[in-house]
């Protein structure tokens, strides 16, 4: 009987997908439970992986005529009040502070003293308070557009934690722009969505269906709410970035007015947009197996660790110069438009534990050099999104590591992209629609359908089914949604169909 094959998570994906995920995370290095219950310790390889995230954004959000500034972490009950959804829809995640200093307490430790003549809110998004500082920016038309994007932590009471998926205190970007019209903050909404939309495909590689949530899934206070949605490989959806046109209500909440050309008093016209550190949950769900995480090159700190193999000091000598040199001429060569970030892990480990320290971590490339390859100019290298190795000669080795950077790279997105496809149906009946979404296997019921596309005539019909059956509705896609249809449950015609899912 054949060995199974040894893989460095336990469990499997297939075992149990929601302990593999963890294990991911712990085995890359990238985050831990921190002592306060639902927030988390995001390590220098998990910080590094943000930073990279970061850049990119902030370089597309520049690119799209935004600035960057900074808003309080506190923000005032009363504004919050002052929108009535908004508040219902975050009342239940906010944290609160009704006390100021603190004093020793009899017998020792410390007590709060002093009781706020407010209740701050510790931010859970940030419309209220950014909407109170435009309305003393905003006069006049002169004033309009502000295009303004924050980097901040947000806090949402999460009782049911996961880490990067759901924590009680996250890192994100809020943006947040006012308008003289309607239609320009519909297109701001629209262009950013799809800023989103471009970052995931092309940076992350992980493909997302563009589209808008229905009513009971829009942000609260929001007129329109555009959502990008992808499918992790265990086939549920996450929802990987929101934009929102909010109307006139967060204006008319806060008194964003204006005078217009005719010299007339009108409420602004606004929008808000975030990501998150979910997009490093969604990348592990993405991409990773059972070896680790699979970083896409574009994203990764580094996209090439040199690994040294020799037996003694004579050796060892000509091995490290050998591979500082390699190490240089990559490093003078760019990938995606940056120098190719090089690693040289000379540590005192044994060669198998090396190795697999960077296979879990998800590193692209892996060159590996000892006294036979100097002899021969050539190198061994490892894929990380391949199982095989092979050796490549020295000469043009810079170049064709570059082109083997741009190749996984696209290799993570065509698999995701097949993955999506295998596991995306159309329904047309109630049926074959509650078939899709019964687990199959009773040992493992995390396996499930996937995407269902389906026409449907009410969405608040559905809840009751859709409630049995855990599943939502993802989004109302963007493209390729003109044809009309019959709604799956009622059988009534229906103009435009959706992506059902179970998700994060």
């Amino acid at each position: 009987m054949a060995k199974a094959p040894q893989n460095a998570i336990s469990p499997t994906r297939v075992d149990d997908y929601p302990e593999w995920y963890q294990q991911v995370i712990k085995a890359a290095d990238l985050a831990e439970n921190s002592p306060v219950r639902g927030c988390m310790v995001i390590k220098p390889w998990g910080y590094q992986l943000w930073e990279n995230m970061q850049r990119a954004l902030d370089d597309m959000f520049k690119a799209t005529g935004h600035q960057n500034a900074y808003f309080p972490l506190f923000i005032p009950m009363s504004f919050l009040e002052k929108e009535a959804e908004h508040v219902e829809g975050f009342a239940k995640e906010c944290a609160v502070v009704t006390h100021h200093r603190l004093e020793p307490k009899p017998g020792g430790g410390l007590q709060p003293a002093g009781e706020l003549e407010e209740p701050l809110i510790v931010r859970p998004t940030s419309e209220t308070i950014i909407g109170a500082t435009y309305a003393k920016w905003v006069q006049s038309y002169r004033d309009l557009p502000i295009l303004i994007n924050q980097w901040a932590n947000v806090v949402r009471w999460e009782m049911r934690t996961r880490m990067f998926l759901r924590t009680a205190e996250f890192l994100w970007q809020e943006g947040h722009t006012v308008h003289a019209t309607a239609q320009e903050a519909i297109e701001e909404t629209e262009r950013m969505i799809d800023v989103y939309a471009d970052f995931a495909e092309n940076w992350m590689a992980m493909p997302v269906t563009i589209g808008s949530k229905t009513p009971d899934e829009r942000f609260p206070g929001a007129v329109d709410t555009l959502t990008i949605e992808a499918m992790m490989q265990d086939r549920k959806a996450l929802q990987a970035g929101t934009s929102h046109f909010l109307g006139q209500n967060f204006s008319k909440a806060q008194e964003i007015r204006f005078q217009d050309t005719q010299g007339d008093l009108q409420y602004a016209w606004t929008t808000s947009w975030g990501v998150s550190t979910r997009l490093i949950g969604a990348l592990i769900m993405t991409h990773s197996d059972d070896d680790g995480f699979v970083l896409p090159p574009r994203l990764a700190p580094t996209h090439v660790v040199i690994l040294p193999i020799y037996r003694d000091e004579e050796t060892r000598a000509a091995v490290l110069q050998y591979v500082h040199t390699l190490r240089d001429e990559l490093k003078a060569q760019t990938y995606a438009g940056v120098p190719i970030r090089v690693e040289i892990d000379d540590r005192d480990v044994r060669g198998g534990e090396k190795k697999w320290h960077h296979v879990k971590r998800g590193v692209p490339i892996r060159i590996e050099v000892g006294p036979k390859d100097i002899d021969s100019q050539s190198m061994f290298v490892g894929r990380r999104d391949q199982a095989k190795s092979f050796g490549l000669p020295r000469s043009g080795a810079t170049q064709e590591i570059a082109n083997m950077l741009a190749d996984i790279q696209q290799n993570l997105f065509d698999r995701a992209k097949q993955l999506r496809s295998d596991y995306t149906r159309v329904i047309t009946n109630e049926k074959d629609f509650r078939d899709f979404f019964t687990p199959k296997n009773e040992s493992n019921p995390e396996i499930h359908g996937g995407f269902a596309i389906c026409h449907f005539a009410d969405h608040e019909v559905l809840q009751p089914l859709l409630k049995e059956l855990k599943v939502t509705i993802r989004c109302i896609p963007r493209d390729n949604n003109d044809q009309p249809g019959t709604c799956f449950f009622t059988g009534k015609p229906a103009a435009k169909h959706a992506i059902f899912a179970k998700s994060y």
